[in-house]
């Protein structure tokens, strides 16, 4: 892994050339940590400086000529050291030096490590500091002794001393894309980030430790890291070398804290006596953190744990484990973590013995959807007795983890324990969940009606149908499906989690059909709910964000899709590995970052999203549409074909329900590659089919697509027995009045408006107002079109306006917008861009070697391609072109 080009750090980089150029102050030191980034940040900001302003001279100090005078500053100071001279003279001497060669420019000192300066060296740079015309920069590793000439720096207020914290997590997601050359999953950059510290070399280590290790893959384009990972000698040789040599009894404490992280501090001195705790803190191998009354200890570096575990011997590991999981229990189980905890040292120390606090433990796991654990003790619990209640839970688990094949031998196993309407309930929804979605058996739907009978309970009864509704709804039986739902939600003997399920399957009908109201309303209920239904049925989650998501991103409300991916189900279902749940607020991310403008961040979306969803057979389809969708907005037809083909082989008849999104993805693949009549003829194919399915608010997208491909006028012919033909904008003014929010009526507007240059602006500003900035650019777009025989002060607004809006946007390439981009050669570019920027006619001239008519007439044939009249509108005109 070769060098990389420096990113984040902003602000601190800022600050650093400000440091040097303002003059207010003499510069800047900054401590940090070994690895945080210190020397290439300050050989960044010096890299800056104009040398025809600044003499920079920079040196980095090391132990290697710290006992030799000016050793540390050798690099910067003329060979020919005078002889004979007092140490006062030398130091006069070495200013006058510096400045000789400054010839009369600022000064600029930057020292690398300058804790290492030897004596001279240190006294040299204090003076430095103290000059008017000088400015000292420098770097210090924190807990290192310090000269007191450079000490004196900041405590004689000369310079600023700050400390250099690590790298935030959008910083550490920037420099892994630096690193490894390509986009990273977030859950992934996540673990990186938290594993490192935010320390650049600790996290150049772990990628190559991972990549050594085959533990980084790249589906899709998308480097994922399984969290696993050998340690590699380099990266033992650092953590090594902070940690330092440890007693026995230091040595324990550091192991209890590697496995018991995070412990209470009374229980690690109780384990470990007072005085090897004080020790571990001391040499700042532990810290002590403030909860409430308590006090908790960790590691001081996550990399402290994984190189301690991985070196404690298997034997000696399950010791600490097991006294662990004693010391706990003894406390007695009181936060909520502890059960997780005392379950999982059981098991991993051999002393699990009791399958009950194992199942509870594995309910609690999934519950927060941590799936590997919850599978890892669900399996326990089965194997040392658990029954009914672990098959069920483990099979569970294992559908979610896109382990299907192995769930229904499980359930089979335990089918002879069904010996109430409770359990018979449970058994026939897992299998129905497992046959289903796992499987792909449509016949599940079936299966799942006919075996509803068996259970006379009809609270029981009512947890069946619940799931029966949720698979019609998922296979377009939407009225069946309702139905279903409704005398659930009716049902006073339903239990809460059949009744939130049945809630998020009308959630989802209301969503699709334009009563988006009802359906935020009923999703707030269930997310209100979520404490009756969460232990029992965590994934319920999934259809109630499949529900909220499709609202939002119908309604194009940007906010409440923010809103519901910073939630803390997202942060979960990351961190646990629950992909269904990861995967699709990937999916939903990526739409609102396509109907910002962002399509290529909507396309680095949808690839994270095909990448969690591998294997998938639920979102899979959906994640390859949008992938689709995004691609064809940044113009690459190849990508958009093999996107879409993607979704084709992966989409599963079973989620006919996301048909709405795929197809309107499909017919903007079709436009990308040149084909814009297929493209209309597929939408309008698909609002027929969306009016025939009453999915209002999904056919109020699709007509707007055929507006935004010029086709407001167009007549839609209904099938027999339908109302008489309408054009587009017919349809999409009498959806307004049924469909809530401000979209579908501004859609309308829009449509009504695709005549009129001006009121195409207003519409601009209403979807830019919205965050819509797709349509508000390809409002703006028709607007120029339109515009363009008109008067010259509304040419030049519409084309301000469009490149206003284009850049804030990705480089779009949908049909509204290459309509509005006239095709100019290169030389007409070359000859509008001078002459936009003020350079005369006879200039341009010279300057291409070109006769001054020749210029005047590309310009004439520039302006009427761009509908413009002189060069002062040219500039506006040139704006609306992402090429220039």
């Amino acid at each position: 892994m070769g060098p990389w080009h420096f990113v984040g750090r902003a602000d601190e980089l800022r600050r650093i050339v400000a440091s040097a150029t303002s003059g207010e102050r003499h510069g800047l030191i900054l401590s940090g940590t070994a690895g945080i980034g210190k020397t290439r940040l300050l050989r960044e900001a010096v890299s800056v400086l104009p040398p025809e302003r600044y003499a920079v001279w920079t040196a980095t100090a090391s132990i290697a000529v710290a006992g030799l005078p000016f050793g540390g500053l050798a690099q910067v100071l003329p060979g020919d050291q005078p002889a004979g001279m007092s140490p006062a003279g030398l130091l006069r001497w070495a200013v006058d030096a510096l400045h000789r060669q400054a010839a009369g420019r600022q000064i600029v000192l930057a020292i690398d490590d300058a804790h290492l300066l030897d004596p001279s060296s240190a006294a040299l740079v204090y003076l430095v500091a103290r000059d008017a015309h000088a400015t000292v920069l420098g770097t210090l590793r924190t807990g290192e002794q310090v000269p007191l000439p450079v000490r004196a720096l900041w405590t004689d207020d000369l310079v600023d001393h700050d400390e250099l914290a690590p790298l935030s997590a959008g910083d550490t997601r920037a420099l892994l894309v630096e690193m490894l050359g390509g986009p990273v999953d977030t859950t992934s950059a996540d673990r990186l980030w938290r594993l490192s510290a935010g320390n650049p070399l600790l996290l150049r280590e772990l990628v190559i430790a991972a990549s050594t290790s085959d533990e980084l893959t790249r589906p899709y384009g998308v480097w994922r890291w399984t969290g696993e990972f050998d340690l590699a000698p380099r990266l033992t040789d650092l953590i090594d070398a902070r940690i330092g040599d440890l007693s026995d009894d230091v040595r324990a404490v550091i192991e209890l804290v590697a496995f018991g992280e995070p412990i209470g501090l009374s229980l690690l001195i109780e384990a470990s006596g007072e005085e090897p705790v004080e020790i571990a803190e001391e040499r700042g191998l532990i810290r002590v953190a403030a909860s409430d009354r308590r006090h908790h200890v960790r590691l001081a570096h996550p990399l402290y744990g994984e190189v301690v575990r991985q070196r404690c011997p298997v034997t000696r590991a399950m010791r600490l484990k097991a006294r662990l999981a004693t010391l706990v229990e003894g406390a007695g189980i009181r936060r909520r973590d502890d059960l997780l905890r005392v379950a999982e040292w059981r098991l991993d120390s051999g002393t699990a013995t009791d399958p009950v606090p194992l199942l509870e433990a594995g309910a609690q796991a999934f519950s927060r959807y941590n799936m590997h654990l919850g599978a890892r003790l669900a399996r326990a619990a089965l194997d040392i007795g658990g029954g009914f209640d672990a098959a069920d839970l483990l099979a569970a688990v294992l559908m979610f983890m896109d382990r299907s094949e192995e769930a229904l031998p499980v359930l089979d196993s335990v089918r002879d324990e069904i010996d109430s309407d409770q359990r018979r309930s449970r058994w026939l929804v897992v299998r129905g969940l497992v046959s289903y979605w796992g499987l792909g058996r449509e016949s599940a739907v079936d299966d799942i009606a006919r075996d509803a009978a068996t259970v006379s309970d009809p609270g029981f009864r009512a947890r069946v149908h619940s799931f029966e509704a949720i698979m019609r709804m998922h296979r377009l039986e939407t009225a069946e499906a309702c139905r279903l739902s409704q005398s659930i939600v009716d049902s006073p003997g339903a239990p809460a989690s059949a009744r939130a399920l049945a809630q998020c399957v009308l959630a989802h009908a209301d969503a699709v059909r334009g009563q988006l109201a009802a359906s935020a309303r009923l999703t707030d209920q269930v997310q209100a709910d979520a404490p009756l239904w969460r232990a029992e049925m965590p994934y319920l989650q999934l259809a109630l964000e499949l529900a909220r998501g499709t609202r939002l991103a119908i309604a194009g409300d940007l906010a409440g899709i923010d809103a519901v991916v910073a939630d803390e189900f997202a942060d979960l279902a990351d961190a646990g590995d629950f992909r269904l749940g990861s995967g699709y607020l990937s999916v939903v991310r990526a739409q609102s970052a396509r109907l910002r403008g962002r399509s290529a961040e909507a396309l680095r979306g949808s690839l994270q999203a095909c990448a969690v969803l591998a294997g998938s057979r639920v979102f899979a389809g959906l994640a390859h549409a949008e992938r689709a969708y995004a691609a064809a907005l940044l113009g690459d037809a190849d990508e958009a074909k093999a996107a879409m083909a993607d979704s084709d082989q992966t989409q599963r008849p079973g989620m006919a329900v996301l048909y709405p999104w795929r197809e309107q993805a499909r017919a903007w693949v079709f436009a990308c590659g040149g084909d814009v009549e297929q493209a209309i003829r597929a939408l309008v194919t698909l609002v027929e089919r969306l009016r025939q399915d009453g999915f209002a608010a999904h056919e109020v997208l699709v007509l707007h697509d055929l507006v935004r491909l010029g086709c407001a006028t167009l007549a839609i012919e209904w099938p027999s027995g339908a109302s008489q033909a309408q054009t587009v904008a017919d349809r999409l003014a009498e959806l307004a009045c049924a469909v809530d929010g401000p979209v579908a009526a501004l859609m309308a507007r829009h449509a009504a408006a695709a005549g009129d240059g001006a009121e195409l602006l207003t519409v601009a500003d209403a979807f830019a107002e919205l965050g819509l900035l797709l349509f508000a650019a390809e409002a703006a777009a028709m607007a120029v079109v339109r515009l363009r025989a008109a008067t010259g002060a509304e040419r030049s607004e519409a084309s301000a306006r469009l490149g206003d809006l284009l850049a804030c946007c990705d480089a779009l390439r949908t049909p509204a917008l290459r309509a509005a981009r006239p095709a100019l050669t290169e030389r007409e570019h070359q000859i509008a861009r001078l002459a936009a920027a003020g350079v005369a006619s006879k200039q341009i001239a010279d300057q291409l070697f070109l006769s001054t008519r020749t210029i005047e007439n590309h310009l004439q044939r520039v302006y009427g391609k761009l509908g413009v009249t002189n060069r002062s509108e040219l500039a506006h005109a040139l704006r609306a072109l992402p090429e220039t």
